[in-house]
């Protein structure tokens, strides 16, 4: 599996297929509703992002490779490496699933705001409804670091401001890019170590 430094290239992407398609829940095609969301939010400067996915309904483990394969399909970015699945206890309340989680790396020319839009709207066409706080989920994809300047705004701050609190994020993450630097925060690795992986195991 390559690190962060292995494949971070200013480069532009390779030609691909076209978007990716499912009918499920109701979803539509992310290929053209995401590329219509974002292509305002791209510069010419290709930038490592790094995604925190997991999921504890309707086969989640499914749900996140679904979640991969939305993702490597997003206009202005690439899907470049992906972690093992890990298998964690529920954060909020107990009375739900196990979750399964993994971490995402991409390139992408989306600003962070963009990226984000577009992180939403596949969750939203895999049918995640916001209801409970911390609550079961078919899909969660949070934005953890986009390389660049830390942000602070209404509705989006980066780096994901609960990090370095959370195994299940640092586990994953570690698989990927565990000597990038989180500001503010620290290397990956040492996050994790801190961390401990209580309640958390390796699936794959």
């Amino acid at each position: 599996m390559r690190s962060a430094c292995a494949w971070f290239k200013l480069v532009p992407p390779k030609p691909r297929r076209k978007g990716w398609r499912r009918n499920r829940a109701g979803a539509a095609d992310v290929g053209g509703a995401v590329a219509r969301l974002v292509l305002s939010g791209m510069s010419a400067l290709w930038r490592p992002a790094y995604v925190a996915v997991g999921s504890n309904l309707d086969h989640p483990g499914a749900r996140v490779a679904e979640a991969f394969e939305r993702m490597a399909v997003l206009a202005g970015s690439r899907l470049e490496v992906r972690s093992r699945l890990y298998r964690s206890e529920p954060m909020g309340p107990q009375n739900q699933p196990q979750f399964v989680n993994a971490a995402a790396g991409l390139l992408t020319q989306l600003t962070a705001r963009a990226l984000l839009d577009a992180l939403l709207e596949v969750e939203r066409v895999m049918g995640r409804r916001r209801q409970e706080r911390w609550g079961p989920r078919i899909i969660d994809l949070d934005l953890i670091w986009l390389v660049g300047e830390p942000i602070d705004e209404p509705g989006l701050t980066v780096p994901h401001p609960a990090v370095s609190q959370r195994n299940f994020v640092l586990y994953p993450l570690a698989d990927i890019a565990p000597m990038l630097v989180i500001p503010g925060r620290g290397r990956v690795v040492d996050l994790m170590n801190l961390a401990g992986g209580a309640g958390l195991s390796a699936l794959a």
